[in-house]
């Protein structure tokens, strides 16, 4: 929080994104080795202080956390957690055998990336792919001024209803669509802007007839 307040003090913007890693088990660590580890309450603590601290910040919790706490804590301010997640050298490519295991850290959420974004919308959250703001030169104070003020909600809304529809079409299961496709359905007349809302609705029909990426 302090590195957080000496880049608003020094160039007018704060952190984009905040992750929060604790000690867990890995090759060459055993947790209860330490007696300085953080529990449950007081990571949801820690949690919930950074997000008052600095409400326009990213907020990011890894598969190293349980399914449970990582639901504990997307209720106390976590906007960015991952699905399917393999930390070996090459683990996206092909399975590791066991005797050559290259793990960075064991991974304590082992669901699918379809099960965490069904998972998500379940329990009412909006799961985004989006990428917009990186591919529109959304940065630096540009993005900043956009999230203090709140106005950032304008793109990520639309954007994320987008995204997830692509995912939806390509990778999704059968039970993931149909959680999304009711989910989207919601989202899209919570949009304030009748303009925006036509838009998305007309993208949302172009991306399941097969046209890709669109962005505001």
């Amino acid at each position: 929080l302090m590195h957080a307040e000496h880049l608003e003090a020094a160039f007018g913007v704060g952190p984009h994104t905040i992750s929060v890693p604790r000690i867990c088990p890995a090759d060459d660590i055993d947790p209860s080795q330490f007696d300085n580890g953080i529990d449950e309450d007081t990571f949801a603590k820690i949690v919930a202080c950074i997000r008052v601290a600095v409400p326009y910040t990213g907020m990011i919790v890894s598969t190293r956390e349980s399914p449970k706490a990582r639901q504990r804590v997307l209720e106390l301010g976590v906007s960015q957690i991952s699905g399917g997640s393999r930390t070996s050298v090459g683990g996206y490519a092909e399975p590791e055998p066991q005797e050559e295991n290259s793990a960075q850290f064991d991974v304590s959420d082992h669901r699918s990336l379809d099960e965490v974004v069904c998972w998500l919308m379940k329990l009412g959250h909006l799961p985004s792919f989006c990428t917009a703001c990186y591919r529109e030169g959304r940065t630096g104070d540009r993005f900043m001024s956009l999230c203090k003020s709140g106005q950032i909600h304008n793109c990520c809304l639309p954007n994320a209803l987008m995204t997830l529809q692509e995912y939806l079409q390509d990778y999704a299961s059968d039970e993931t669509k149909e959680v999304g496709a009711k989910l989207i359905a919601k989202e899209v007349e919570s949009i304030p802007n009748e303009k925006v809302k036509q838009i998305v609705t007309d993208r949302l029909q172009k991306i399941a007839n097969g046209e890709r990426d669109f962005r505001f």
